[in-house]
């Protein structure tokens, strides 16, 4: 399965194009990948450029982008009204499609210890990528920005960096490098100069001062247009969409006697946020995206057309064919997670049709959770069916290693045991993401549409199902493990597993 992930490094340049056009060149100069969008503010004095790749590719990406602007950016000459510490000043990779978050985090330490291997930039992690609790969030590692980073970085252990020496680079400052989820860069302008009420907005909308979840917001002046703007970002917009910030930025302003005279997106969006910011303003009864959009309607037939037919049977013939070929792979544990991919993807269905009806509405923001939830573990159990698959490949490579002489024996033997731990592993992990799919499915049984509980029912015996395949696959592997402390661990994972199915009761519908 091919990997997309996105990168949207934030550089401490709004103002100069041509250095702009460098720093973009210095991104696209790998192979495989390709410029989405590039965003530059002179007030902010800030660029946003969002690249996309294949997990193999996007690391070295980003790297050609920060070593590019720390040539062409002084941080000591640079003034502007978004924070700041470095040249390249934030760096976050985002899974798209094959890739996990997890798999994004390995991109950013790798890429991290890069930058200061090469640039002799510190670095600091941040989100999920995060190896400190306090660092989690962007604000508290930008805090005094790059001065007073420069000026404590030495002498505060607090502020020391996670790779690299405790001094900043003399131009470059430091980088943030991390991994998250999809962020929506939101800006809300107010038709007042005065900073101060930009400033109390923010801090009474964001979750840190006890605003709304999933949004960080700071409040910015706008000198060359003269108005004060709520800069935003919301790392969650199916559980805190648009309209609900821009609703509570607009109550929030009047307390003032200011009003919104426009808002911009800063970078791309799903369209998913727009079509809920349409459906909630116009106030659609029983609207569906998915079958009423005219784009999403025609992307929907045009891709399930395989050949001529548009027959849905057409599109898993190969993965059918592959599976009932005379050969091992792809096998027991692949069909297990397709299974279990299955069963998420049927429960995300149920949530996302749900929360568009009128009847459901009290429980709209659950069931985006869900849906959200249930999206990534689709995603993880369709990665597990070609990751299960290479994971016996690589058992079968190891059996086949020369075995002449004692040293190739050992080395013969600790392969195949390396080898087996990945096969159980990979399984054992489909296992647990299935647990939880079925957990999700309990929970929405009582906040969806009767209409739609046969395929809540169907998605729980595809997930019983996998989840059984897939502990089959695990104990077919322990088996041959000679690392009775590996094996135990694993067998008390799987009885975790087994009893949640037990209180769970699902074998008797």
């Amino acid at each position: 399965m091919a990997s997309l992930v996105e990168c949207v490094p934030n550089f401490s340049e709004g103002r100069d194009p041509e250095k702009v056009k460098q720093i973009v060149t210095a991104l696209c100069s790998v192979t495989g990948v390709y410029l989405l969008d590039q965003e530059m503010d002179a007030d902010h004095n800030r660029a946003v450029i969002t690249v996309v790749g294949p997990k193999e590719a996007i690391g070295e990406a980003a790297l050609c982008g920060v070593g590019k602007a720390a040539e062409l950016i002084d941080l000591t000459k640079h003034q502007g009204a978004h924070p700041r510490i470095g040249a390249a000043d934030v760096v976050p990779f985002v899974p798209i499609e094959g890739v996990t978050l997890e798999e994004c985090v390995e991109i950013a330490r790798c890429v991290g210890a890069e930058i200061w291997k090469r640039y002799q930039i510190p670095v600091y992690f941040y989100e999920a990528a995060a190896t400190r609790p306090e660092r989690v969030n962007l604000e508290n590692i930008r805090r005094g920005q790059f001065e007073g980073l420069r000026a404590e970085i030495a002498t505060n252990p607090e502020r020391a960096p996670d790779i690299g020496e405790s001094r900043v680079h003399p131009t470059a400052g430091a980088t943030v490098v991390g991994a998250r989820k999809f962020l929506i860069a939101y800006n809300i302008n107010l038709n007042t100069a005065d900073v101060g009420v930009a400033q109390a907005i923010a801090k009474a909308i964001r979750y840190s001062g006890g605003g709304l979840r999933y949004v960080k917001a700071l409040g910015v002046e706008l000198k060359a247009r003269q108005l004060a703007q709520v800069s935003i970002n919301l790392t969650d917009f199916e559980r805190t969409p648009i309209f609900r910030v821009f609703e509570l930025v607009k109550r929030e302003a009047a307390r003032y006697g200011a009003a919104i005279v426009g808002s911009e997106i800063v970078g791309l969006v799903p369209k998913r946020a727009l079509e809920m910011t349409a459906d909630y303003f116009l106030q659609l009864e029983n609207f569906d995206s998915q079958k009423q959009i005219l784009e999403n309607r025609l992307a929907s037939v045009l891709s399930g057309s395989a050949g001529q037919s548009g027959k849905l049977a057409d599109q898993v013939e190969s993965f059918v064919s592959a599976v009932a070929a005379a050969k091992a792979t792809p096998g027991g544990g692949s069909v297990a997670a397709l299974a279990g991919a299955l069963a998420a993807a049927l429960g995300q269905m149920v949530a996302d049709l749900s929360r568009s009806k009128k009847a459901h509405a009290e429980h709209a923001e659950r069931l985006a959770g869900h849906a959200a939830a249930l999206e990534k573990l689709t995603t993880q159990l369709k990665a597990g069916i070609d990751r299960d698959a290479a994971s016996f490949e690589a058992v079968m490579e190891a059996y086949r290693l020369p075995q002449s002489n004692a040293q190739e024996k050992q080395a013969r033997e600790q392969a195949i045991e390396a080898a087996l731990k990945q096969a159980a592993e990979v399984p054992l992990e489909a296992a647990e993401a299935t647990v939880a799919v079925l957990e999700h499915l309990n929970q929405l049984t009582d906040i969806t549409s009767p209409s739609m509980a046969s395929d809540l029912k169907t998605g729980k015996h595809m997930a019983v199902a996998a989840l059984r395949g897939a502990l089959e696959n695990v104990e077919s592997n322990l088996g041959s493990i000679a690392d009775t402390d590996f094996v135990s661990r694993q067998r008390q994972r799987v009885a975790v597993l087994e009893s949640q199915l037990a209180r769970m009761n699902l074998m008797g519908e």
